[in-house]
């Protein structure tokens, strides 16, 4: 016989168990499925990624019983400077610098490991009554007239009335449902790695476009900073196969030496970079979040928070739904979903890749026209001030969840 739920959920990393806890929280009943078991996901070792949870991401974590678990090992971001130049002549005379004083609400976001996200998460629904965890792997799935029935590897069923894909951009779910993805890739690859510095980063997080892409400097708790560091491909995979010294050697001169001298903290990592956005987020009794419906270019760092507020948004569209009697699967009820986030991350892929075909060049026209640009925004308090909201996650329709 199968496990009957109110939703099925399928991933274990991060949005999934978010999803789980909100609609927990509001009363359904759950079912979250990973294949990979919790005790490895839990003490999975660091694998380079960070995340710049933004303050509206905050709240949703603090209102979930999330967030104490994990503030201790975050990092508050209280400025983000941006620049452009060229690696070892430093940056232009014309950059961005966002101060979380210019806003009332506290600071931006928190720099945190996505380990430490994931063990808390795991640690915060072990034992809720309504959440029951699986470790199996969905082989199929049939919508039916009032539900959705998922085959398991283990050979055993759950039925759910709305199954949620989270799996990522290779999202099985979405595969099956017969939703197809427009995307490309950026000839980018990510090189990811934590480095010790001798001064403190005094919580900036910073942005150095190069032609060949952008280096990001997150600061973490303690003398300690994440680099997520945009090459071409060619030369990424080059220094990927440098020893440890030489690749800080070749490091050096992008990151400067303005906290002092650096080395690596750990082991490297490197991924490779395009954007894949879901053509549909829903299809029928389904609906994806996170890198299910959409994967984007790491360069504004709001890969993970617009995750989170299809977590939100999704949560609040079958709440209401359930208040009023609906059936919480039906399409009309998955439209709403789907119209109330696929412009706002439609455009938030967009922005990125142009930001990144903007930047990523050493075109002279363009430099001087995206230098301008910085500096004459730099220079309007409120044009600034609207921006520093944008990346805190408070412009837009906000979610309940996320306005705490």
């Amino acid at each position: 016989m199968a496990n009957i739920f109110d939703i099925a959920i399928v991933g274990g990393g991060i949005t999934g168990p978010t999803l789980a806890m909100a609609l927990a929280q509001a009363g359904r009943s759950v079912c979250l499925i990973d294949k990979a078991p919790a005790t490895i996901r839990k003490n999975a070792a660091f694998d380079g990624r960070a995340s710049a949870l933004a303050l509206a991401s905050v709240r949703m974590l603090t209102a979930l019983g999330i967030w104490d678990a994990i503030e201790e090992k975050a990092q508050p971001i209280l400025q983000i400077k941006v620049s452009d130049g060229r690696a070892g002549e430093g940056g232009s005379p014309f950059f961005l610098n966002f101060d979380h004083a210019e806003i009332e609400e506290g600071p931006m976001g928190h720099m945190c490991e996505n380990r430490f996200l994931r063990r808390a998460l795991i640690e915060t629904i072990k034992d809720h009554d309504s959440i029951s965890t699986l470790t199996d792997e969905v082989t199929d799935h049939q919508a039916t007239g009032s539900g959705v029935m998922l085959s398991l590897a283990s050979g055993k069923s759950v039925e759910a009335s709305l199954l949620v894909g989270s799996e990522g951009r290779g999202s099985p779910t979405a595969a099956r449902a017969g939703i197809t993805r427009t995307g490309w890739g950026y000839a980018q690859t990510a090189l990811v790695a934590s480095v010790a510095h001798e001064k403190p980063h005094l919580g900036i997080a910073h942005q150095f476009f190069m032609p060949p892409g952008p280096l990001a400097i997150l600061p973490l708790p303690g003398n300690v900073s994440s680099i997520v560091w945009s090459e071409d491909a060619g030369t990424a995979a080059a220094f990927e196969a440098l020893s440890d010294a030489e690749f800080i050697e070749v490091l050096r001169p992008r990151f400067g030496s303005f906290l002092g001298d650096i080395s690596l903290r750990g082991d490297r990592f490197s991924y490779p970079l395009s954007l894949s956005i879901a053509n549909s987020f829903v299809a029928d009794r389904v609906a994806l979040v996170g890198d299910a419906a959409h994967g984007i270019h790491p360069i504004a760092g709001q890969g993970l928070n617009a995750g989170l507020r299809d977590v939100a948004a999704l949560a609040q569209v079958v709440t209401e739904a359930g208040q009023r009697g609906e059936d919480i699967a039906s399409p009309a009820v998955l439209a709403r979903y789907q119209e109330w986030r696929r412009f706002d991350t439609t455009t938030l892929a967009l922005t990125t890749d142009l930001t990144n075909k903007l930047f990523s060049n050493d075109n002279p026209l363009l430099r001087c026209v995206r230098d301008l640009g910085m500096g004459a925004i730099n220079a309007v308090p409120g044009l600034r001030r609207a921006m520093i909201r944008e990346a805190a996650g408070l412009t837009g329709d906000v979610p309940d969840l996320m306005r705490g």
